[in-house]
């Protein structure tokens, strides 16, 4: 395989637009930011591939005993981590910018906003990735997510996908 597809979301709040399905079925890896809701949203997707997750803040114990906070891999070269609060690259906590002087991950992934950002990371060489939220609660009016590919330690490939009007959401 010379690349990975990748399919970003977060904050499903218990449920999974119709949607995401499709997307999910071509992904090679779904990566979950956080904020799952319920158990049965991680079984359903990984149903359709491979996932890696961690757990975010509305999430109780019953997802919280299968997922980490903190979620450090390689994918295709790149270092990810991922945690479903993180901030913005410009505004990261303390513990966070000393993280990315002693080890600093190619790509970081977080959700929580539920705005879609992709920006430099604060040292300037990855990226900082948010998909925004693809659930029907919080504040968002659009659902999002992110595809994209890594393969060669680079991210290519990558697209917004937008779901709808959350006020729109199919129940």
């Amino acid at each position: 395989m010379s690349a990975r597809r990748i399919l970003l979301l977060s904050d499903t709040h218990g449920w999974l637009h119709p949607g995401i399905e499709p997307h999910a079925r071509e992904a090679d890896e779904i990566w979950h930011a956080g904020d799952v809701g319920r158990p049965e949203v991680l079984d359903e997707l990984e149903s359709f591939a491979p996932l890696r997750a961690v757990y975010g803040n509305i999430d109780g114990k019953d997802v919280r005993c299968r997922l980490p906070e903190i979620l450090r891999f390689e994918c295709f070269g790149l270092k990810v981590f991922m945690t479903h609060i993180l901030g913005r690259p410009r505004a990261y906590s303390s513990s966070v910018r000393h993280m990315l002087q002693v080890d600093p991950p190619d790509v970081m992934v977080c959700g929580h906003s539920h705005i879609l950002l992709v920006e430099p990371i604060l040292s300037g060489k990855g990226l900082h990735l948010n998909p925004g939220a693809c659930g029907k609660h919080g504040w968002h009016k659009v659902m999002t997510m992110l595809r994209l590919e890594i393969s060669n330690q680079k991210v290519s490939a990558m697209a917004a996908i937008e779901l709808g009007l959350r006020g729109k959401a199919e129940s």
